[in-house]
């Protein structure tokens, strides 16, 4: 059977987790971990590259021993290594190690001393008091474990948008190469573009001679068929994700997208304005009476109702369905429409690829500009850049822009917000670069008003540009930390600077809501993919979809901006 990308980037990345709490050498440990950037990165299945004869040590962070490692899992669907590491360790041990404060150190500790193994069991603990015979475990520490083990128990049912990506669009593929096949879309809170998606929604138009039914359930990824049925089945793949395939007839096909698309709260105010209008709406159609007078294409439903056409990403009942009666809908943002990309990383500090590769990347998005930001000093574990050093590069970058016609590299970097609001490195270097992008990398459990305070004298720096990843969420793993984010939004319109949308599936951050208040404010974001390789840019897709979920538009970013525009921004920043 097939072996799926993130399959066997699961399997290293479970390796380097168990890896890690043993104690082994980290370099081995870095190993696995670059292993799993690039399989998850890689848009081909490593098969692919086997059946054409490239090898995948040509992948970066993929040696001669990971190469014979992926032949093991293509050919048996598991790792000897890993087999050898569940009889020395439990499998459950990995979960505690995506509780925030548990590093491996902590992990082993509880493990040998107190015998705990599961989140379930470390809550317990944590709520009998007896983390606190361990050091290092005090009040506070247990209290943020009991907060941290039930948010994530509550959002483990749900996929990042990106993993859900990963194994949504072969899925759809392999359905449209089915015989009599005429449409097949993803509806839900896929299509709308949620940050986490709890299962799939796949519609299918085909011919009553057509076998899709049976393709879908004997799929390669398929764990196992839940339901089946002549016009609806339900199967789980083997990564857990819970699908339906519902084959819908022509005529009914747009009023079933719409309906299966939801929000639930976009339904029921659609057919509240259906009710009040003498009609009645559902899966089949607009109906007045029994005569069906909509319903082939979700523009005509929408029509029929004296609506213009709802964008998925806006269907939550936010005001959208008086704006589409009115016709003020915004004009969302599209890929297209971005110009360059303001925040990547390179092998200067914890990248994999080069200044140079990463513009060959940005040319071929006919990008007209990409700022390289590294990380700087203080962040220890991403070999970020001291003063000197950022000199270096930035003496590259003239030097590598003497030769490019078509495409400009901005000087930045990504410099550490400290927990008093100074920032990492001094004005005299700060000052010589396009734009700085302030990040916040430690001490998240501050107060609100200290976390507020510590960002709001770090955006009055004269040098301070873009604040990065506002909230400093990780979806699913870490909750945002406490700030006044109205004030941050207010204080930026003020100062002049601006706010990213860091693209990152398992950050999109700001989120839609906070999109939503820095466009009402006059306040810029600047949607950025933290590309760490080249495949990276491929997040942008999902920051521009965030972006279209916060109701923004082309003119409410800054990096749809040409060139000159932007360096115009840039330097209104500059005190």
């Amino acid at each position: 059977m097939p072996v799926h990308n993130e399959e066997i980037a699961a399997i290293f990345e479970e390796i380097a987790d168990l890896l890690e709490i043993k104690g082994d050498n980290p370099f081995r440990v870095r190993a696995y971990r670059n292993a799993v950037l690039t399989l998850r990165g890689l848009g081909p299945d490593v098969q692919t590259f086997l059946d054409q004869d490239q090898e995948p040590t040509k992948l970066p962070g993929i040696g001669k021993d990971l190469e014979r490692k992926i032949r093991e899992i293509l050919a048996t669907g598991t790792c000897q290594a890993l087999e050898k590491l569940h009889k020395e360790l439990p499998l459950s041990l990995t979960q505690l190690l995506k509780i925030p404060g548990l590093g491996p150190k902590r992990v082993r500790a509880l493990y040998q001393q107190l015998h705990i193994e599961t989140p379930q069991q470390l809550h317990q603990a944590a709520a009998d008091g007896r983390l606190q015979t361990l050091p290092g475990f005090g009040v506070k520490t247990q209290q943020h474990i009991l907060e941290t083990i039930k948010s994530q128990l509550d959002a483990s049912k749900r996929f990042k948008l990106d993993i859900v990506t990963a194994y949504a669009e072969p899925l759809v593929a392999y359905l449209k190469k089915t015989p009599g096949v005429q449409d097949v879309v993803i509806a839900g809170s896929y299509r709308r573009l949620l940050e986490t998606v709890g299962d799939l929604d796949i519609l299918v138009t085909a011919s009553s001679e057509s076998s899709v039914m049976q393709r879908f359930i004997t799929y390669e990824q398929v764990q196992d068929v839940a339901a089946q049925g002549d016009t609806r089945a339900t199967i789980r793949l083997r990564c857990g994700l819970q699908v339906d395939l519902r084959l819908i007839s022509p005529q009914s096909f747009g009023a079933a997208l719409q309906y299966f698309t939801g929000s639930k709260a976009h339904n029921i105010a659609v057919r509240r304005l259906a009710r009040r209008q003498g009609l009645k709406i559902n899966e089949y159609g607009v109906f007045k009476g029994k005569r069906q007078i909509a319903g082939q294409t979700e523009s005509d439903v929408y029509q029929a109702l004296g609506l213009s056409y709802i964008e998925p990403e806006l269907r939550e009942d936010r005001g959208e369905i008086e704006e589409a009666r009115a016709g003020r809908l915004p004009r969302l943002i599209t890929l297209a429409d971005l110009k360059g990309d303001l925040h990547l990383h390179t092998r200067y500090s914890d990248g994999y690829n080069t200044i140079e590769e990463m513009v060959d990347a940005a040319r071929e998005r006919h990008f007209e500009y990409i700022a390289v930001t590294e990380h700087s000093h203080r962040l220890k574990i991403t070999h970020g850049l001291d003063s000197r050093h950022l000199r270096q590069q930035c003496e590259a970058i003239d030097q590598l822009n003497a030769t490019l016609k078509d495409i400009t590299i901005l000087k930045g970097l990504e410099v550490d917000i400290l927990e008093d609001g100074r920032l990492d490195l001094p004005d005299d270097v700060l000052s010589e670069l396009d734009l700085v992008i302030g990040a916040v990398h430690s001490h998240f459990n501050l107060s609100g008003e200290k976390q507020t305070q510590r960002i709001l004298r770090a955006m009055d720096h004269p040098y301070f540009t873009i604040l990065a990843h506002p909230t400093g969420r990780i979806i699913n793993k870490r909750e945002a930390y406490d700030l006044d984010m109205d004030r941050i939004i207010g204080h930026a319109f003020e100062r002049g600077c601006f706010l990213e949308l860091n693209s990152h599936p398992k950050r999109l951050d700001l989120n839609d809501i906070y999109c939503q208040s820095a466009k009402a404010e006059g306040v810029l974001v600047s949607i950025n993919s933290d590309a760490h390789r080249v495949v990276d840019f491929n997040n942008l897709r999902f920051g521009v979809g965030q972006a279209r979920r916060g109701r923004l538009e082309k003119k409410d970013v800054l990096n749809t901006r040409t060139l000159p525009e932007l360096r115009r921004l840039l330097n209104q920043t500059m005190k």
